[in-house]
């Protein structure tokens, strides 16, 4: 690439420059010039201003999806608090009532669990599935070969995603 192609402007001037003729006024038409100048600074400040309008996008966008994060996760542990309020009252209780009040706190965290769309993986006597489900032993059974036979421990999955595979122990059969 010669000096011309990269930077025509000074192409042209150093072309005036060095010929001492003047040029006829199609070339070096300062009304053309100067319009073609204010054009390309027009253009250029347009993208400037475009390109910081996105860079703002992009900032506030982030800010966004992270108070949207800290918003769920505080709705969450304020729900949770719920549970953890329950245990501090069954544990001042006395020792009769402590089976039933343990009982209804994990019957309230199951329903709190449940409202943030976690769910327990159903897996006893169900077919083995690698998605579902981690094998931590295989044992012998009067059950078809592959079936679960016992839950070490319990598996779950968020919005229909496995967030934690069950534990389980799995037939191989006679």
């Amino acid at each position: 690439m010669n000096d011309a192609e990269r930077d025509p402007e000074q192409a042209v001037n150093e072309t005036v420059d060095s010929t001492e003729t003047p040029l006829p006024e199609s070339i070096s038409g300062t009304p053309e010039l100067d319009n073609q100048k204010k054009a390309f600074a027009d253009l250029n400040d347009q993208f400037l201003r475009l390109a910081a309008d996105f860079e703002n996008y992009q900032r506030r966008t982030s800010r966004e999806r992270e108070s949207l994060v800290a918003q769920a996760n505080e709705r969450f542990a304020i729900d949770l608090l719920e549970v953890v309020d329950n245990f501090d009252r069954a544990l001042k209780s006395d020792d009769s009532h402590l089976r039933e009040g343990l009982e209804q706190i994990r019957q309230l965290l199951s329903t709190q669990l449940q409202r943030h769309g976690i769910m327990p993986i159903d897996s006893l006597n169900k077919p083995f599935n690698p998605l579902q489900h981690e094998a931590i032993a295989h044992v012998p059974s009067d059950e078809p070969e592959g079936t679960v036979t016992d839950k070490v421990a319990k598996g779950y999955t968020m919005n229909e995603k496995v967030i934690r595979h069950a534990k389980v122990a799995v037939s191989k059969g006679n």
